[in-house]
């Protein structure tokens, strides 16, 4: 998309700048999220919408043909299979946005981002005792 402005200070402010299309997608995408890390911050990061707990847990973004959606490289070759039918990067996949997104998918990724950002989080609290 052409909506690609400097300085979003908000996920509300990013999503209203696509079409309403769009923005039904990106509202359940962040809903997905919210649901699936309650404890999350949303901020924007790299110009995208991103969760945060203990460290960024997942970004997300609106493309022309594609959600982006940005799990880190962990959170994507923990779920290699199940996201193998969608084209992707070592830390990226693009959800195609003509077709129904993976909300169950996403959910369970953001879980495992979670579990794995606490884990980390734990280890180095314990590392300065």
């Amino acid at each position: 998309m052409d909506s690609k402005k400097a300085g979003y200070t908000s996920i509300d402010e990013y999503i209203a700048t696509f079409p309403k299309d769009t923005q039904k997608i990106l509202k359940e995408i962040r809903a997905t999220i919210k649901a699936a890390a309650p404890e999350a911050v949303e901020k924007i990061s790299y110009q995208m919408p991103t969760f945060f707990l203990k460290g960024n847990l997942v970004h997300f973004a609106a493309w022309t043909n594609h959600i982006g959606f940005y799990a880190t490289p962990s959170g994507n070759e923990a779920f290699k299979k199940e996201l193998s039918i969608y084209e992707g990067a070592k830390g990226s996949v693009k959800f195609p946005i003509d077709k129904p997104m993976p909300l169950k998918l996403i959910s369970k990724i953001v879980k495992y981002r979670v579990a794995e950002n606490l884990k980390k989080a734990k280890l180095k609290t314990s590392a300065k005792k």
